[in-house]
């Protein structure tokens, strides 16, 4: 009976250290692999104009050979461009099954998926940020690059006229290009018929995945310099809309030299 019990015991421990093991093999399986822009098949190129594109054929190149050589690093990360660049409709033929294969074999669902969690933080951030500056011209918004035809996830303080899953246009093209480039896309300004905007749009990166959001702040210049700059009236409604606070609370925010000094009357940050 009690060797029993200890062969039993034995087996058990067996079996868990063996799981263990297992689990850590897989994980390790699953971790390993190397960035997408290392391969020479990398589907992003500059043209003679210094304009980055979509190099459809280095795709398919790179989607039969992650096929036959496994790389979840770089396989993953051709899935999310892959989804960016809509090759389901574009690709046609053996190609295509290739792609369907590959986005099965690496779970591209669960990718796409776990994207979208991801940017749920960001989501949050873009509706805080809005609510703190409501009905003030200035538009706050989140796009999910992994889907640039319904790209734009959620919007606050509505100034472009833009839906939910609105596209994206060349968002993506354009931030990889500056992103290679080492190049912000920071207060740009955008005349578009008789509308004028003050923009700036910053990239989200994840870990593995390379570039899979974008918040998007734009200011409705027209509004704020003609409307409001222009009128008493409306200008006391959006300084009192900016100033608008929910609740008072007792902390403290300054440094312990500035805290001194509004304890002794300096009233903002250019009290000199």
């Amino acid at each position: 009976m009690f060797n029993e019990l200890v062969i039993n015991l034995l087996a058990s421990a067996i079996l868990l250290l063996f799981g263990f093991l297992f689990g850590k093999f897989r994980e390790r399986r699953l971790n390993e692999g190397k960035n997408l822009d290392e391969y020479d098949f990398y589907p992003f190129k500059l043209d003679e104009d210094n304009n980055l594109y979509f190099d459809l054929v280095k795709f398919s190149y790179g989607v039969g050979h992650l096929l036959k050589n496994r790389d979840n690093f770089a396989a993953q990360q051709l899935i999310i461009i892959g989804e960016q660049n809509n090759v389901q409709n574009k690709l046609k033929g053996s190609p295509k099954e290739q792609y369907k294969r590959i986005y099965n074999k690496y779970n591209g669902k669960k990718i796409i998926d776990n994207t979208t969690k991801y940017l749920e933080n960001y989501k949050r951030i873009v509706r805080l940020i809005g609510d703190s500056f409501p009905d003030s011209g200035m538009e706050i918004l989140l796009h999910n690059l992994t889907n640039p035809a319904k790209a734009l996830y959620h919007i606050k303080n509505n100034v472009t006229g833009r839906n939910i899953e609105a596209p994206a246009t060349n968002l993506v093209h354009d931030l990889k290009m500056r992103g290679m480039q080492n190049k912000d896309k920071l207060n740009y300004e955008l005349n578009i018929g008789s509308r004028k905007f003050k923009c700036t749009t910053i990239p989200i990166y994840r870990d593995r995945y390379g570039l899979v959001g974008a918040i998007c702040i734009n200011v409705d210049y027209n509004y704020i310099n003609d409307e409001v700059r222009n009128s008493q009236e409306k200008l006391d409604v959006f300084l009192n809309t900016i100033c608008k606070t929910d609740m008072v609370l007792d902390e403290n925010i300054l440094s312990k030299d500035e805290y001194e000094k509004a304890l002794t009357g300096k009233k903002h940050f250019r009290d000199y």
